[in-house]
């Protein structure tokens, strides 16, 4: 749902707009997923209609907002599906980023990675896909060794606890 949100924003907006929504979005689903309080007006029915779409457009402004973006959050509203803005935000900045032939990759390792190590990583990534990356390393200590990369929906896992649970996947289908 929430990408079908998204691609009907983006088709609304120009160019020039683009970027600062973004911002706007992303600014308000992190604000939902932080305060308890905003999080209550605009789950709560005691809060009207009115109410939710004045607090959400006056921080859409605050965060730089368009009056098109402005007007979204008053549908949103008025469909009750407030609620979806992180991941309306989320796929909204995908949306902005394929526009600009850029791919968002992340990738985790069990160590942090040299900064020659991750040159290496984003120049051998950005050959592969013939495209601007934007990389995001991360790391978590669960994956032992190895790198685990996620491309939109793709994960390659090359690490020892993937291959573990392959092995035990297999060894329990048998």
């Amino acid at each position: 749902m929430a990408r079908r949100y998204a691609q009907a924003l983006f088709e609304l907006l120009d160019t020039s707009t683009i970027e600062s929504t973004r911002e706007a979005l992303t600014g308000l689903g992190q604000a939902i997923k932080d305060s308890v309080a905003l999080r209550h007006i605009v789950a709560s029915p005691v809060f009207g209609a009115e109410v939710k779409t004045s607090v959400l457009a006056e921080l859409g402004s605050r965060l730089g907002c368009p009056p098109i973006g402005k007007a979204f959050l008053g549908q949103l509203v008025k469909k009750n599906r407030v609620g979806y803005i992180p991941e309306i935000a989320e796929a909204f900045a995908k949306l902005a980023d394929a526009s600009k032939g850029i791919q968002q990759i992340t990738v985790s390792s069990a160590a942090t990675l040299p900064p020659a190590e991750q040159d290496r990583i984003s120049t051998r990534l950005r050959n592969m896909l013939k495209r601007q990356v934007d990389i995001t390393f991360q790391t978590e200590a669960r994956h032992l060794a190895g790198l685990q990369i996620h491309l939109g929906s793709t994960v390659v896992d090359s690490t020892v606890s993937g291959r573990l649970q392959a092995m035990q996947s297999l060894l329990t289908k048998e």
